[in-house]
This record gives structure tokens, sequence and C-alpha cells, in this order.
């Protein structure tokens, strides 16, 4: 028993830090970019914050990662609570609201450039902590990867779906951008319900994993290269 929960704080001493900053600067970049664009709704809600217990989503942010890490899943990610944002107080909001969605990959993406340049840094420390360090680092680009690249999905809320949302004509936009309430349920059918009843019916209904694992295994090569590990 003591052996099994020093293991499991162990695993979760190199994935907590990765997940809970890759979620919350994923949203936070959400709030910033809607205050520069004239937005100060999420500053107003006490969200334009970088501390993580403003966003946490108590499914996306702990129960999903968790679940797919300890599933031996090939990717984890997850979600926080969605930054508000009021398209009246933009200043072009088809426009803005593009912008605004876009920030959340970009500040992903960010993160898991920094994270391999630190690798870099991490060989400077005693052995124990450059090991440690070196493994949230990993799992810092890994993440980030992930949501910058599940967030391509069409699909409202994700940041692909919101920027669909502002490019298309109102009588598609507006049926699109209803289906947000029900995006997270989707997300979940997509990722988790559809490849368990292929694996029931012998037949290959991972939609999400192929779409995903190209461009995560080309980028994640790409950064361990930058990271002097690849």
């Amino acid at each position: 028993m003591a052996q099994a929960t020093l293991a499991f704080l162990g695993i979760l001493s190199v994935w907590a830090l990765p997940v809970l900053l890759a979620i919350t600067l994923h949203e936070a970049a959400h709030g910033y970019a809607a205050r520069r664009l004239g937005d100060e709704t999420a500053s107003r809600e006490r969200r334009l914050s970088l501390n993580p217990f403003r966003h946490v989503d108590p499914v996306g942010t702990v129960l999903l990662p968790m679940v797919l890490l300890f599933s031996a899943a090939p990717y984890l990610f997850g979600w926080a609570k969605p930054i508000p944002v009021s398209g009246d107080a933009l200043g072009q909001p088809r426009r803005d609201r593009i912008l605004v969605a876009i920030a959340g990959p970009c500040a992903n993406l960010l993160m898991a450039i920094g994270a391999a340049l630190l690798f870099h840094v991490a060989p400077l420390l005693p052995e124990e902590a450059a090991r440690w360090i070196g493994s949230n680092l990993r799992h810092m680009i890994e993440v980030n990867l992930a949501i910058a690249i599940i967030n391509i999905l069409p699909i409202p809320p994700l940041d692909a779906g919101r920027i669909l949302v502002g490019l298309l004509p109102d009588a598609v936009a507006r049926p699109l951008s209803g289906l947000e309430r029900h995006g997270n349920m989707i997300i979940v059918v997509i990722v988790f319900l559809l490849p368990m009843v292929g694996g029931l019916v012998d037949a290959d209904l991972d939609i999400a994993y192929r779409f995903i694992a190209t461009p995560l295994n080309a980028l994640t090569g790409l950064l361990s290269g930058l990271a002097g590990s690849g």
C-alpha cells in the first residue's frame, strides 16, 4: 500500500504542474487577448489570473487528465472553465473573437518551445533535481502540444470551432455556435466512446487519435531536437 501510494505521488509530481500550467495559461491567454481588444469581462470576474484554482474545472482539469494518465492513453489533455468573453465589448466582434480564440493554442505552443529550451538548463542542476525537472519539462512539451493540436478540431468550444463561427456566414455560424453547450460531451464521445465501441465491434473508430497522433509525433520530435534530446 505504501509503495503504491509513493508510486502514485511520484507520477503525480511530474504530471500535475505541466497539466495545470498548460490548461491555466491557455485560458489566461484568451483573457489577456480579450482585454487587449477592449473586453474587461474576464478581469471583472477575477478570471484574468495565473492562479490555477480560478480556472479549474473538476472534470476537465482534474478527473479527465487523471483518467487518461492512469489508463495509459497515448496523449493527455483537458480543459478549464472557459474565460468569459463579451462580443459587445470587442471593437470588431467577429475578427476579435477569432484573435481571442487563437491566443490559447499560441500560448501552448510557446510553453512547449520554452520547455524545450529549458532542457539545456537542467544538466546544471544536481542529478536528482535534473531528472525530476527533466520529466516535468518533457511532459510540459507533450501536454501543451496535445492541447494545441486538439484545439484544431472544429468543434465549439474548442478554439478552431470558435474561429469557424467567426469566419462562417451567420446562417451557418449560429447553429455551429449552439453546439458549444454540448461541446465537451461531443469531445468525450469522440475521444472515449468511439474507440470503445470500435473495440467491441472490431472496427477502428479512433478518429481523434488518427487526427492528433501524426502532428503530435512530428512536433514532439521537432522540439526534442530543440531540447537536444532528439
